[in-house]
């Protein structure tokens, strides 16, 4: 794919917006397992251990502000807060399943190459 230089500065672009969107270091992961299904806070968490509570926090709000999450809040005791795609939000599933396969690849390429 050929580039201008006037395109590399482009933060325009749809490449730009989608790495502005997966900014966050856990975002696919997260949007992977809300692909799943409804889940609540302590079960995203369970499913990605290694993120700290503050980030995943984090990442929800931005994937909310983004439009790809929804939180929905109950008003119940105890507070009860649920997790799940949009419309928008699903639609980047088949995007992950691809990164997913062309990662199933990479790893055999950076195996065989050693």
């Amino acid at each position: 794919m050929e580039q201008k230089d006037s395109e590399i500065v482009d933060l325009s672009c749809p490449v730009a917006d989608v790495q502005k969107i997966i900014n966050g270091k856990w975002s696919m992961v997260i949007i992977y397992f809300l692909g799943q299904g409804t889940l609540r806070f302590g079960e995203i968490k369970r499913r990605v251990p290694y993120i700290t509570e503050a980030n995943l926090t984090k990442e929800l709000r931005m994937l909310e502000q983004y439009g790809l999450v929804h939180r929905e809040v109950y008003k119940q005791v105890p507070p009860k807060v649920e997790y799940y795609l949009t419309e928008i939000g699903s639609e980047f599933l088949p995007v992950i399943e691809t990164f997913a396969n062309w990662a199933e690849k990479y790893r055999k390429y950076n195996k065989d190459s050693r």
